[in-house]
């Protein structure tokens, strides 16, 4: 018969404390809505045919046989890499894990974006995975600026209803003319609608995707209050699961003009099924919108005297 101790209570106690602090400190744990996974109607592409370094060329490491990469940051560099096309509207993807352990001031970013072709007025469109220090969790934030709009962020951000520094998740940006969506795990976190408000600072030229790490410490965790400790080092965000597909711009020619890189004559990303959101997305937009937005910069009075039009839009 088995002799109870107070001691093997006490050591039981404290370990389930423990799990209840831990689950608590993350907050509730959420199921998100079933939902058309976009992901599964693009073909994937292999890292070394479709990116070339952008920096950082010792710290980015092809894996899987070119189907994968390991971008690291340490003391010495962050690291990232860039398409070798520029695209005119399309889907795009990357599924990613993120480095573990205290990451404040590491900034992982999915984007797509033209500054070197168009410094003073360029477009982006970003997703932003923000570090954290201890018991807190990873933050994403998404931002758009189209025509060099810089002075005004378009920020919304957001806590992830799982933990990604474990397991690969898909990270998606659809571009067309018809509105800008942002996905998780193919649920749409949040849509810029193109219309008469946004228009002038909608993206509209061809853009290069990239995907980086970096040092950002002035300003990612908690405004800049905990920077990035070295001591953590090597960081370490791993990518696969690539998928690019667009209207691809012709490089021959400087007119808007450009060769689909899809067997369809039209554009892939233009036709009917991809001008506005399906119930199911829409149900998926208001439950992640709901349960995991914290900011959004259309709230922010604070911080816009007068809101930007798209913001007071009917």
């Amino acid at each position: 018969m088995a002799i109870f101790h107070p001691k093997h209570f006490l050591t039981s106690s404290i370990l389930v404390l423990g799990m209840i602090i831990e689950v608590y400190s993350r907050g509730p744990v959420y199921t998100p809505p079933d939902v058309e996974r976009l992901t599964d109607r693009f073909s994937r592409v292999s890292v070394d045919r479709s990116y070339n370094v952008f920096f950082g060329g010792s710290n980015v490491h092809v894996t899987g046989n070119g189907t994968s990469a390991d971008l690291s940051l340490d003391k010495s560099s962050g690291s990232g890499v860039v398409s070798k096309n520029r695209y005119n509207y399309g889907f795009f993807n990357a599924a990613i894990k993120l480095p573990a352990g205290f990451t404040s001031g590491v900034v992982v970013a999915y984007y797509l974006s033209n500054a070197d072709s168009y410094p003073h007025n360029h477009d982006e469109i970003d997703i932003e995975l923000l570090g954290h220090e201890k018991r807190r969790d990873w933050v994403l934030q998404t931002n758009i600026y189209g025509n060099g709009s810089v002075s005004t962020g378009r920020e919304e951000k957001f806590y992830l209803w799982f933990d990604p520094t474990q397991n690969f998740h898909d990270y998606s940006i659809l571009w067309n003319n018809h509105h800008i969506v942002f996905l998780v795990d193919n649920v749409p976190i949040r849509e810029v609608i193109h219309n008469n408000a946004i228009s002038t600072v909608y993206p509209s030229k061809p853009m290069s995707v990239y995907a980086t790490i970096w040092d950002g410490s002035e300003w990612a965790t908690h405004g800049g209050k905990y920077p990035v400790d070295y001591k953590f080092a090597p960081f370490v965000a791993s990518m696969r699961g690539i998928e690019m597909e667009g209207c691809v711009l012709n490089p021959k020619g400087m007119a808007p003009s450009c060769s689909r890189s899809s067997l369809s004559s039209l554009d892939p990303v233009d036709g009917e099924e991809f001008a506005k959101l399906s119930s199911q997305q829409i149900t998926g937009l208001n439950w992640a919108r709901g349960k995991h937005m914290f900011y959004s910069y259309c709230q922010d009075k604070s911080r816009y005297k007068v809101l930007p039009a798209e913001c007071t839009a009917t």
